[in-house]
């Protein structure tokens, strides 16, 4: 599709978003699968994981979990909102993005990411224990400028969804909400303690629209303040206060532990986020980066299966909880597979080195003296296209976790060097700490996969 075609396309999808939005109060079931029925148009032949009749019934059904996730969403998200997801995440990420950067795929014989993360900046305004962003010191900056670069580029190659992590980004979201401004048709979201959200900034998210967050928490107060500092739960339920009141879109970022994983799927915190106005839930496993990684965090088989099988209990749009959950570790059968390197995603620090992961601090280019498409394409990224996916059992999707001894030959083969500014750490002592762990998840992954007929 050239530019034109492009331009033409989104303001068909525009006029339409803005009739099926002026519908919704009256008749949101059927509005919302006139939505539905316009994505799978213009998606024509792309093959995607959706089942568009599928959601179509789930959507009718008013007993049904999505109808009432829906309906939450018409009555209590902002118009202006709603209408840009539809737009940006919808049509320009999902259905314009994805044909794009499949094309581009087959045309440079490279990944093409879906999305790009990247670090505004690594200050924070607190201290938490064991955050692997402190590894890279706390002044380091991307300028506005090459924020923008990253953005210009990546959407030339098909990029719309960009993610800041950190540090803390919103220290930096003057220059965020500037961003957003300028490339008013992405979609982007930020990872976030949630301390630094305020009236005017909620006003600020109600009007770009485009601009989405992900507050960190690891439990309720008592825990998430031990590792956060006094009183920052208390200030996170009054950031998502706010963002609910002013009709804004957000979730939230768990990292799970051996300490903390049955807190953070309980049904007492799953009810409580959903009740504040969370839309989702994304769920990280803890890595041991860094040299005072704690490996007793770890969660042990037993513990991940917990998770697994519970995080999927809370998603099922049937009968679930009502909100979207995502596990990056235990969803790689839907996935592919290890999703970074550029398959789906990157990783850009503050300092503006390019790694293929936000958990793989090896580098071998920068933004400051690589284009992104020379970035997709510098021995690093090839050897996790070329060597994609790195285990045929998506259970154990990682090159340093699940299969310790891929990622460090991927970092000796293609020379790529520490972006650890603080206290540099080698891929032999990272992965290292990871064998244990995986000699032990290796046979109930090949159960699991083997007994729920994933062999091919």
């Amino acid at each position: 599709m050239g530019n034109l075609g492009h331009q033409a396309a989104r303001l068909a999808a525009s006029k339409i978003c803005d009739n099926i939005v002026k519908g919704l109060c009256k008749d949101p079931e059927t509005e919302v699968v006139k939505l539905i029925d316009m994505w799978q148009k213009f998606m024509g032949d792309e093959k995607i994981d959706l089942n568009y009749d599928s959601a179509r019934k789930m959507i009718c059904d008013k007993d049904c979990t999505l109808n009432k996730y829906m309906h939450r969403l018409i009555n209590e998200i902002d118009p202006h909102v709603l209408k840009t997801i539809a737009l940006n995440l919808g049509f320009e990420a999902f259905v314009y993005g994805t044909k794009t950067i499949r094309k581009n795929r087959e045309k440079y014989g490279c990944n093409v990411p879906w999305l790009i993360l990247m670090d505004p900046t690594s200050a924070c305004n607190l201290h938490c224990t064991g955050c692997w962003a402190a590894e890279y010191g706390h002044k380091l900056n991307l300028t506005f400028d090459e924020m923008d670069k990253v953005v210009t580029q990546g959407k030339e190659l098909g990029v719309y969804l960009y993610m800041f992590t950190g540090g803390e980004p919103l220290v930096r979201k003057a220059d965020l909400v500037k961003l957003c401004e300028k490339h008013n048709d992405c979609a982007f979201l930020a990872f976030t303690n949630g301390t630094l959200v305020d009236e005017a900034f909620c006003a600020d998210l109600k009007r770009i629209g485009n601009l989405y967050l992900a507050i960190s928490l690891e439990g309720f107060s008592e825990v998430n303040d031990l590792r956060r500092g006094t009183g920052v739960f208390a200030k996170v339920m009054h950031a998502m206060d706010l963002l609910k009141e002013n009709g804004l879109v957000f979730g939230t970022s768990i990292c799970y532990t051996s300490k903390n994983y049955k807190t953070v799927t309980s049904d007492e915190f799953i009810d409580m986020i959903v009740e504040k106005g969370c839309r989702y839930a994304l769920y990280f496993h803890y890595m041991p980066v860094g040299n005072d990684a704690s490996l007793e965090l770890l969660p042990n088989p037993k513990q991940r299966l917990y998770i697994k099988d519970r995080v999927r209990e809370i998603r099922n749009m049937t009968s679930g909880k009502g909100i979207f959950t995502m596990d990056f570790q235990n969803d790689g059968e839907f996935v592919g597979g290890c999703i970074a390197g550029g398959r789906n995603y990157f990783h850009i620090n503050a300092n503006g080195d390019a790694e293929p992961c936000v958990f793989i601090h090896y580098s071998g280019a920068n933004i400051r003296t690589h284009s992104m498409l020379e970035i997709l394409k510098q021995p690093l990224f090839m050897a996790y296209h070329d060597n994609q996916p790195f285990n045929e059992n998506h259970y154990r999707p990682c090159p340093m976790l699940e299969n310790p001894e891929i990622l460090q030959r991927l970092v000796k083969e293609t020379g790529a060097k520490s972006t650890d500014l603080q206290s540099p750490e080698s891929a032999e002592h990272l992965c290292n700490k990871c064998k244990e762990y995986a000699q032990a998840w290796k046979p109930c992954a090949d159960k699991l996969w083997a007994e729920e007929g994933h062999s091919n």
